[in-house]
């Protein structure tokens, strides 16, 4: 029997449990139209602002907004909106933000259910609001598979900081040692080695293998191959 390689795991949210560009591409065409008021040369602003294309419907690679907090896009679009106030503009974005659509990376209900069965305590760390996160995870019917939601207003940090990280393994009663950190940006595997966490890069993000490959113990396709990496259910 294969020794299973962890005894918990934290997963990033979006890019990692939820596709992101398939959920954050049409929210950030709504958020600029809204903010826009549809005045073509304002959208462009905007959404030159947070590194949005709005020709190809996609955030460029090297978009602050892709592993930033909902501040850190509020105080980016507030700069491109005269006049704006940066904590009320964070506010709104967290309300767009829970409302987003949503498209699961794999199925997933059944993958949560299969790890707690395998005696794995789950958490999730995003960026986003901890509102949003709970939010999108009870509109996937999985919040009560996880033990510890955070998001970076929940007190502990955000990443690339260690401390929500280990926020989640003192909860969890476990060592980091035996943590994986699953996530689609380098701002989630930074953030996992600084806690002494084992790292697993996903490729549900806009990161490339190349930039995430130096960061993670090993490179996923999607969360759907973390129990074979696990070992969990191998002889």
């Amino acid at each position: 029997m294969t020794a299973r390689r962890a005894d918990a795991v934290l997963f990033d949210k979006d890019g990692t449990l939820f596709g992101f560009e398939a959920t954050w591409g049409p929210w950030a065409e709504q958020v600029i139209g809204a903010l826009s008021g549809g005045a073509p040369a304002r959208a462009t602003v905007l959404a030159r602002a947070v590194g949005y294309d709005l020709t190809a419907g996609a955030f460029l690679p090297e978009s602050p907004v892709i592993a930033g907090t909902n501040r850190e896009a509020a105080e980016l679009l507030a700069a491109a909106l005269p006049g704006a106030d940066p904590a009320a503009l964070e506010l709104w974005l967290a309300d767009r933000a829970a409302e987003a659509p949503l498209s699961e990376a794999v199925p997933l209900a059944p993958l949560m259910q299969a790890l707690g069965a395998a005696g794995m305590t789950l958490g999730v760390m995003t960026n986003d609001s901890e509102a949003s996160a709970r939010a999108h995870l009870a509109a996937a019917r999985v919040e009560q598979a996880f033990a510890f939601v955070a998001g970076a207003d929940s007190g502990h940090g955000a990443k690339p900081a260690p401390g929500p990280l280990l926020a989640f393994a003192r909860a969890a009663g476990v060592a980091p040692s035996r943590v994986v950190m699953v996530g689609d940006s380098p701002h989630d595997l930074h953030a996992g080695r600084a806690a002494g966490m084992q790292t697993v890069a996903v490729l549900t993000g806009p990161a490339g293998e190349a930039s995430l490959a130096p960061l993670a113990d090993a490179v996923l396709p999607d969360i759907g191959h973390l129990p074979a990496w696990l070992g969990l259910g191998t002889a």
